[in-house]
């Protein structure tokens, strides 16, 4: 062949319809347990705080409970991120390390906004409410990002 007609020839190799099942399989199995996790994040900051915080962050459009809501939703994805990239090669000891890790995360996050309520001077569960965004929701979800980082990496 051509030395320059076999350069434009573009090699596809093999397809693997079982890898490829497979890995389509896997992928959905790990959405499922990621929505589990952040389902969960996402329930025991409700019950940390007060109020409905599905209510305050999509029909009330409170800045405050969507801030603390996003800080929460970006730290579990890490955590859960990283759970799947660290886990097995097999993929039922993978999807319980996923959601084991993920778990653990939202219990850590859960500790996190524990803690700062009683180190940080005033109430800011009472600021999730308001209609006018406080820095403390902007500090608040930073320190959920830097503890979900911090978990993050503890399983690499």
């Amino acid at each position: 062949m051509n030395p320059e007609i076999r350069a434009a020839v573009v090699e596809f190799g093999t397809i693997s319809g079982e890898s490829l099942a497979q890995n389509v399989i896997a992928a959905l199995l790990y959405f499922a347990i990621g929505v589990v996790v952040l389902a969960a994040g996402f329930l025991m900051v409700d019950l940390l705080t007060p109020g409905n915080l599905r209510q305050m962050v999509f029909v009330e459009r409170r800045p405050n409970a969507v801030a603390v809501a996003c800080g929460m939703y970006a730290a579990l994805a890490t955590v859960v991120v990283s759970a799947i990239v660290s886990s097995s090669n097999e993929l039922g000891q993978g999807l319980v390390d996923a959601a084991v890790y993920g778990l653990v995360g939202v219990l850590l996050q859960g500790l996190a906004l524990v803690v700062l309520e009683v180190v940080v001077p005033g109430r800011f569960r009472d600021l999730i409410a308001d209609e006018r965004l406080h820095p403390a929701a902007i500090a608040t979800a930073v320190t959920l990002l830097a503890v979900g980082g911090v978990n993050a990496a503890a399983l690499s």
